[in-house]
């Protein structure tokens, strides 16, 4: 019956698979190299877009998204010239412009500006 309805003999998971192709023309290797060739592409980008989505996830499931205005009071952090025991962050300063989402004009008691990004700032929350 399978051969009647497919026309060929059914394939059984443990037969081996055929390590040959019959082509009727010479000219048919190629469109099968080249149909097998944009399938595996297809497949690779397909992975990589999910690996990446992947990716994304686990790093916005522990990530916050602070957002600052302006007036906010913030510490900077020290990023040259820290040792070991020392303090992480100096301030507090305050932010007096917004550049983009990310980068911020901060200053300081002593009126100094600093340019800084959201990564390296962290709000003062009052006691």
């Amino acid at each position: 019956p399978y051969q009647l309805a497919f026309g060929r003999q059914p394939r059984h998971p443990f037969n081996p698979p055929a390590s040959t192709f019959i082509f009727s023309k010479p000219h048919d290797y190629w469109t099968q190299v080249i149909t097998y060739r944009n399938t595996v592409l297809k497949q690779a980008k397909a992975n990589i877009l999910h690996q990446q989505q992947l990716s994304k996830t686990r790093f916005d499931k522990n990530r916050s998204h602070p957002s600052f205005v302006l007036g906010d009071l913030v510490w900077m952090k020290i990023l040259v010239g820290r040792h070991k025991l020392t303090a992480r962050y100096i301030g507090p300063a305050r932010i007096i412009q917004i550049l983009s989402p990310v980068s911020f004009i901060v200053e300081d008691d002593n009126l100094q500006q600093f340019q800084v990004h959201s990564n390296n700032i962290r709000r003062v929350y009052s006691r």
